[in-house]
């Protein structure tokens, strides 16, 4: 199945090359040029993608200094203006919840891409294959024999208070034992250089579309450069995705769809892209049906049995008969036809006891334990509050951490000790002393820093990684690239869109590539 990009109306076409025409036009005219070393303000203690602590260009980044200076602001805000209208006119947003209304907004867009060398890449890749494996084989475990627990490796009392393990999956072994299908493995460069693993999502991981939204924006708006840079592809991740999920059931054209919440959801617009791109149909839970304990999906011809749902709906709205009785997205009795092995649902329901904050410490003995491994990729230290030492150590000395929940998301419920007010860590201590174990504690890390294009000035902005896995019948598979969030606010260390983060297209240079 060929994956092309087929994403705009008429009038978006018509007004990207009004803009296209007006951007090559005036582009040669502007004579203010950019040079990059002037005055840029590099944050203390922290490693800049770009440059190294002498002020000079990384090696990897040669192509873009050159570019830069022989750039003008002028041209680079056309640039800018015409990513901008590109995402404007494909309806690329997200939805941020303030006071419980839904506000949708364009997803921010910095030009400038984010550089990653091969052998930078090479271990990334094989970190996250270590990773994802284990996490996989621990859900294999953890809802069968439960080995893990009886070693004493992971605490049982973590299974007792976590909403994400579902007893409802105990005994279920899943389609060649694959439970984590698509992984976001969230990456950051501390400032000795080395990435490190800040969590991981294996629930509903999103941001994968926005990925290939930024490679084809930076392959209008560069042109002359890109081919030039032998950058990895990306967009072939949809095709992969398809191949996977086809590869766990034996049947030569097997029908899968995506299943939605709907148009409400925050990244409704990913599933209805990314659904497009594999060439399955996008669902909501009244299209669907069980019958005979079967899913089938409503068509204008009939009935058509489903074989596959990438689901993009939370564990407790699956099955109404067996979790949330009120919930009107999912489908009745599609947990029974799970378990007789007549479906396959991806990710797996239950996946979010691995990637749960409190189940993230034991990550690095999973690995050891699974695989007789040492880690590639390592945790960030991080403190238990459930366990009163460690959460005397925190209180002590809370300026200094970051205090998360362990089932929260997006950069909400978090506290950030340096940049927050007595009264706003008082009022935080008090949750936190109700329920301790909900809690996990991080020390501030100087995240590293990525040049972006802010009033007209080069300036260094702190970055992130997420890069997505896809686990299926041909193995784990690590798209080489991923979604580079940028925390546009200066000095904020929160990347996350709902917390006005934004994105750069992330650029993982071939192993041909001429950078060491």
């Amino acid at each position: 199945m060929s994956i092309e990009f087929y994403y705009l109306d008429f009038f978006s076409i018509i007004s990207l090359i009004f803009l296209s025409f007006s951007f090559v036009k005036n582009f040669d005219q502007k004579k203010e040029k950019i040079f990059v070393n002037a005055d840029y303000e590099h944050y203390p203690n922290t490693w800049d993608e770009m440059f190294k602590n002498d002020g000079k260009v990384r090696k990897s980044y040669k192509f873009l200094e050159k570019f830069l200076n022989n750039s003008s602001f002028e041209s680079i805000k056309e640039k800018q203006d015409f990513s901008d209208q590109f995402f404007m006119n494909q309806g690329i947003t997200f939805t941020v919840y303030d006071n419980d209304q839904g506000i949708e907004r364009i997803f921010p867009f910095d030009i400038l891409p984010r550089i990653i060398k091969p052998n930078e890449w090479d271990t990334i890749e094989k970190g996250i294959v270590q990773r994802v494996k284990a996490l996989n084989l621990f859900l294999k475990d953890i809802y069968n024999d439960q080995y893990i627990l009886k070693d004493q490796i992971f605490p049982s009392r973590l299974l007792l208070t976590n909403p994400y393990f579902l007893t409802q999956m105990k005994g279920l072994k899943a389609p060649l034992d694959v439970y984590t299908h698509v992984s976001g493995v969230d990456l950051i460069r501390n400032n000795d250089g080395k990435f490190y693993v800040l969590e991981d999502n294996l629930r509903t991981p999103s941001g994968v579309c926005y990925m290939l939204e930024n490679r084809e924006v930076s392959r209008k708006l560069f042109p002359s450069i890109f081919p030039n840079q032998n950058v990895s592809t990306v967009s072939s991740y949809p095709q992969v995705l398809y191949n996977q999920l086809a590869s766990l059931v034996n049947k030569s054209k097997p029908t899968i769809v995506l299943l939605t919440p709907g148009s409400f959801n925050s990244a409704y617009y990913e599933h209805t892209t990314l659904a497009r791109l594999m060439g399955v149909e996008l669902v909501e839970g009244k299209d669907l049906v069980v019958d005979n304990n079967f899913v089938f999906m409503k068509t204008a011809t009939g009935l058509q049995k489903v074989d596959v749902i990438y689901k993009r709906i939370d564990d407790e709205f699956i099955d109404p008969l067996v979790f949330n009785d009120s919930s009107y997205l999912g489908i009745a009795g599609i947990m029974n036809v799970y378990r007789s092995g007549n479906v396959v649902l991806a990710n797996a329901p239950g996946a979010g006891i691995a990637d749960d904050k409190a189940s993230y410490v034991y990550v690095p003995e999973m690995i050891k334990y699974y695989l007789n491994e040492q880690p590639i990729l390592n945790n960030i230290n991080t403190f238990q509050l459930g366990k009163p030492d460690e959460l005397d150590h925190v209180l002590k000395n809370i300026n200094k951490m970051v205090i998360k929940k362990t089932d929260g998301s997006g950069g909400y419920g978090m506290l950030m000790g340096s940049n927050s007010s007595d009264e706003e860590i008082d009022k935080y201590v008090k949750q936190i002393k109700k329920n301790p174990s909900n809690f996990i504690a991080q020390p501030t890390l100087n995240l590293s820093t990525t040049p972006c294009i802010i009033d007209e000035s080069l300036s260094p902005r702190c970055v992130d990684l997420r890069p997505f896995a896809i686990f299926g019948g041909e193995g784990i598979k690590v798209c080489p690239g991923g979604l580079s969030r940028v925390a546009l606010k200066k000095g904020s260390l929160v990347v996350n869109s709902s917390q006005g983060g934004g994105s750069k297209d992330t650029w993982v240079l071939e192993k041909n590539h001429n950078v060491k």
